[in-house]
């Protein structure tokens, strides 16, 4: 695709300006980038050519490498790309340079804000492999057409995906990914590997046994004990192998199981012992610690006036209920609107922040940025490792104590503010970064007990 605006000559007439031009690649994902010459490199070589064949247009490479590999294009939450905008806000680069459109973006949105950006500091770009025109009105239709195409082949790419494995799913296919501990992948297929599957059944004798995951987890680190992958057991780790499905020889897919190729480790009878254990555990547990610990929203919870609202609770019988209640009825400060509620049932609201909490570990723009913050102080942590941290936060989540739950919460959360209709969360700024700080830090302090 040719640049918005022709060759830029100096006011004399005689000789073209300089023109920087930015070289930006990517690749959806890390595989194969291991390679000595990869997707990146053929992309940016392609690209080098492109700018040196327009060397008497006044076209000059820029040094600086922006890639993103591994990185979808259905999000601008990218290292390479922010570091590019960043630049082109500077004044640092005339011209972006990529092989094909949808390196740039594939999400129509997305690319109309690039193109906000790009007009704003008289940036252009270029497709080294589509020739067309956007200075025209033709030219910003073809442009858009192919973008549109674009996301659509990701959606229906990201659909068909998402098909495949359900339907493999529900005919107890195994579709990849890391093997539980007691087995072994051959074939796409998962074999019982015998030592391990008996380190397994005793994990499920002894808690049965002791009825407990953290005198269960201790046992494992004064044994020695070590995962398949040569780690250590934590009790995160430990729970969610009392409650895989996979033990019982089943396929699980979105929450729902279905009969698996494989064979059980476990049997029906001792899986839900276990399960039972848990869910008894869970409620003592919370029933115990509910009175003495904190609200965990207390000092983050404000009403459609503005005004704090305060943890409070009754009793009516032997039922225990807590609640949310404005500062302003405590200390009779006006009188409530009918409007706007001034006491809020604790457990609901408190049930729409972590849900909110969920869905935002869930997102894998959030590691990326948790990865640009994280850099400096923590070169060493690849995005894959933040995004795993993330991801088993979510499952350890009600595993959690209250008081522990209210602190993650502290850290997290600026403000909560219930608008009546809906309950907006302001999350910190460097919140999730301290969180996954916390997360390895208490790895690395299961190695040192280990």
């Amino acid at each position: 695709m040719e640049p918005a605006s022709g060759p830029a000559y100096e006011q004399d007439g005689r000789a073209p300006r300089r023109l920087r031009c930015a070289i930006y690649t990517r690749k959806s994902s890390e595989e194969g980038l291991e390679q000595e010459f990869n997707s990146l490199d053929a992309q940016r070589e392609a690209c080098e050519a492109y700018v040196a064949s327009q060397r008497a247009e006044g076209w000059v490479l820029h040094p600086a490498f922006y890639d993103d590999g591994g990185f979808s294009g259905g999000t601008l939450e990218r290292p390479g790309l922010r570091r590019l905008i960043a630049d082109i806000e500077t004044g640092l680069v005339d011209i972006v340079v990529v092989y094909k459109i949808d390196r740039l973006s594939r999400s129509l949105m997305d690319f109309a804000k690039l193109v906000e950006a790009f007009d704003r500091n008289a940036v252009t770009f270029v497709s080294v492999t589509q020739s067309f025109n956007t200075t025209t009105s033709m030219g910003r239709l073809t442009l858009n057409i192919l973008l549109s195409f674009a996301q659509f082949e990701r959606e229906v790419t990201a659909e068909r995906i998402r098909d495949k494995v359900r339907a493999s799913r529900q005919k107890g296919i195994w579709m990849g990914g890391w093997a539980p501990l007691g087995y072994h992948v051959k074939d796409r297929k998962l074999i019982v590997q015998e030592t391990e599957a008996e380190l397994v059944r005793r994990i499920f004798r002894r808690f049965l046994e002791t009825g407990s995951v953290t005198v269960l987890t201790r046992e494992l680190h004064a044994e020695g004990r070590l995962t398949q992958h040569g780690k250590p057991f934590h009790k995160g780790l430990v729970y969610r192998l009392l409650i895989n499905r996979v033990y019982l020889g089943e396929a699980v897919h979105k929450g729902r199981s279905y009969p698996g190729e494989h064979a059980a480790i476990i049997d029906a009878e001792t899986f839900d012992h276990a399960a039972s254990i848990m869910a008894t555990q869970r409620r003592t547990r919370a029933a115990e610690t509910r009175r003495a610990t904190p609200a965990p929203l207390k000092g983050l919870l404000f009403g459609p006036n503005g005004a704090a609202m305060t943890p409070t609770h009754t009793k009516k019988g032997d039922r225990f209920y807590r609640y949310y209640v404005s500062t302003d009825v405590l200390k009779e400060r006006g009188r409530p609107s009918s409007a706007a509620p001034t006491r809020l049932p604790a457990a609901q609201v408190e049930a729409l922040v972590v849900d909110q909490l969920r869905a935002l570990v869930r997102d894998p723009a959030l590691a990326g940025r948790v990865s640009e913050e994280l850099k400096a102080s923590h070169p060493k942590l690849k995005l894959a490792d933040i995004d795993a941290q993330l991801r088993s936060f979510d499952a350890m989540w009600d595993q959690i104590f209250p008081a522990e739950q209210a602190r993650i919460l502290h850290l997290l959360i600026q403000r909560v503010d219930f608008r009546g209709d809906r309950i907006d969360v302001t999350w910190r700024g460097h919140g999730f970064s301290s969180l996954v700080r916390d997360l390895v830090a208490g790895n690395n302090r299961a190695k040192v007990a280990a």
